[in-house]
C-alpha cells in the first residue's frame, strides 16, 4: 500500500534529519520535495496546495518542542495536516431504521458487489444480522453474482432486480420480521461520464438509506473525483474505497476527502471477505509516511485470539520457544503475513511468497532444537546453535536471528497483554 509514496517521502524526511538544524531555506526545499512527491503519486494540485500552505505556516510560526529534532517536527506538522486533508477523524456508519438501509452506489467496475458482501461480513463479526439485497436490474446476473457471494459467506439474500423501487420496500418490510437489522443494497453501476440510473432517485426516495456510500476504485488516482461528482446529488454520506492493497501512489485517498467533502469510511485491503477496514485518517497517514499502524495491528491480532492466547501464555508463566510457535501459527491466521507486517514502522509491504519462506525457516529451527531448548532458550550457547543451524538446514546468523526475534515478541506479547505495542520507530526518526 502506497509503496512508492512511502518511499519518496522517507528519502526526504532522512535527508532532512541529517541535518542538526533546519534553515529556513531547508524547510522550503524539503516543502518543494514533498510537493514533487504527492504530485507524482498523483494526488490532486489543489489538495497539495492546500496542504503545503497549512504545513509551511505552521513550520514557520510553531514553537519548537525540546524533545524533538527539527526534521521530526517537521514530520509531526505534516502528519497532522495529512490526516486533516483526508477527513481528521474516523467516521461510523448511521446505521439508523428497522432495518437500517445501507445503499451503495458507484461507477461500474468500483467493486460494489464485492464490497456488499464483505460490509455484511463486517457488521455480523460486530453483532449484526445483515441482509443481502440485489438492486441491479441492468447488469445480466448481478442479483446470481451476489446470491453466489452470499452463499459462500453464509449471509441472507434478496433480490430486486426487476423494479428495485416496488421491491425493495417489500423486502425491508419482510426484513424486519425476521429480525434482519441492517439490509445491504448493491445497485448498478454506470459507465464513466454517464448519470446514475433515474431509478436510484425513486429508490432513496422509497426506502430513505441512513447510508449512501459511494464505492470507488483506489487504482483510478485523482479520476476518482472525477467519477465521484456524478454521484453527489445522490445525498452521499461517504466513501468506500476499494483496492487500496494495490495502490503505490495514493493519490485517491488523500484527494477524494477534501474534493468531494465526503468522509472516507472504509477501505478494501484484499480479496477476502474479511478484507475490509475502517479508514482512519491519522493511522493512514502515519502509514504514508512510513510510521506504521500498529494500533490496527493490535486489532487484527486480537480479532484472531492472539491477545487473549499471549495473555494466558503470560499469566501460566514463561514465553518458550514452542509458545513463540503456537504464535506465530496464531498470527498467521490472522490474515496474510506480508500484509500484517507492513503495518509495522518503516516496513514496505514484503512478497507473501518471502514470507511463508521466513516462516517455513523459522519453524524448522525450532524443531530442530531439543524440549530443554525450547523451553528454556537461554541455554543456546554457539556449539548448539551451531548444531541447531546443520539440523534446520540454515546458517548460525539465522538461528540468531530468530532468537533475537523471539526476544522481541515476549516485548510484544506484554504490549498485547496491555492493550499497545510498546515501542517502534520509523528509521527516519530515530
Amino acid at each position: 500500500m502506497f509503496e512508492s509514496l512511502t518511499d519518496r517521502l522517507s528519502q526526504v524526511f532522512q535527508r532532512l534529519r541529517g541535518k542538526g538544524f533546519l534553515t529556513q531555506a531547508d524547510v522550503d526545499q524539503g516543502l518543494r520535495e514533498i510537493r514533487e512527491v504527492l504530485l507524482a503519486a498523483d494526488v490532486h494540485h489543489a489538495v497539495v496546495a492546500e496542504l503545503l500552505a497549512r504545513v509551511r505556516e505552521r513550520a514557520v510560526g510553531e514553537k519548537l518542542v525540546e524533545s524533538l529534532s527539527p526534521a521530526q517536527q517537521l514530520l509531526a506538522i505534516v502528519r497532522q495536516e495529512m490526516a486533516k486533508i483526508m477527513g481528521g477523524e474516523a467516521q461510523k456508519l448511521k446505521l439508523s431504521g428497522k432495518p437500517a438501509v445501507v445503499m451503495l452506489v458507484g461507477p461500474a467496475g468500483g467493486g460494489k458487489t464485492t464490497t456488499a458482501g464483505k460490509l455484511a461480513q463486517y457488521l455480523r463479526k460486530r453483532g449484526r444480522k445483515p441482509l443481502l439485497v440485489s438492486a441491479d436490474p441492468e447488469r445480466p446476473a448481478a442479483a446470481e453474482q451476489l446470491q453466489t457471494l452470499a452463499q459462500k459467506i453464509g449471509i441472507a439474500f434478496a433480490s430486486a432486480d426487476q423494479e428495485p423501487p416496488k421491491q425493495v420496500p417489500k423486502i425491508l418490510a419482510q426484513a424486519k420480521k425476521d429480525l434482519i437489522d441492517v439490509a445491504i443494497l448493491d445497485t448498478p453501476g454506470t459507465p464513466p461520464g454517464l448519470p446514475p440510473p433515474p431509478f436510484l432517485g425513486e429508490l432513496l426516495r422509497e426506502v430513505k438509506p441512513s447510508d449512501v456510500l459511494l464505492v470507488l476504485d483506489a487504482l483510478v488516482g485523482q479520476e476518482a473525483i472525477r467519477l465521484g461528482q456524478a454521484f453527489l446529488p445522490l445525498g452521499l454520506s461517504g466513501i468506500v474505497l476499494t483496492k487500496l492493497d494495490g495502490d503505490a501512489r495514493g493519490g485517491a485517498a488523500l484527494s477524494l476527502p477534501s474534493r468531494l467533502r465526503l468522509p472516507i469510511v472504509f477501505v478494501g485491503v484484499g480479496e477476502r471477505p474479511e478484507d475490509l477496514e475502517p479508514f482512519d485518517p491519522g493511522r493512514m497517514a502515519d502509514r504514508i509516511l512510513g510510521l506504521g499502524d500498529l494500533s490496527g495491528l493490535v486489532e487484527k491480532l486480537q480479532e484472531a485470539g492472539v491477545a487473549a492466547k499471549a495473555e494466558k501464555i503470560l499469566k501460566e508463566g514463561e514465553f518458550t520457544l514452542e509458545d513463540f510457535l503456537a504464535q506465530l501459527e496464531a498470527v498467521r491466521r490472522a490474515g496474510p503475513l506480508g500484509q500484517l507486517l507492513s503495518r509495522l514502522p518503516g516496513f514496505a509491504r514484503p512478497e507473501e511468497d518471502e514470507v511463508e519462506k521466513e516462516f517455513k525457516r523459522m519453524k524448522a529451527i525450532i524443531q530442530s532444537m531439543t524440549v530443554e531448548e525450547r523451553r528454556n532458550p537461554h541455554i543456546i550457547g554457539a556449539s548448539r546453535k551451531r548444531r541447531i543451524a546443520k539440523g534446520s538446514g540454515t546458517t548460525v546468523q539465522e538461528v540468531n536471528r530468530l532468537l533475537a526475534e523471539y526476544e522481541q515478541a515476549k516485548k510484544l506479547l506484554k504490549g498485547l497483554k496491555h492493550g499497545k505495542i510498546q515501542g517502534g520507530k520509523s528509521p527516519f526518526l530515530r
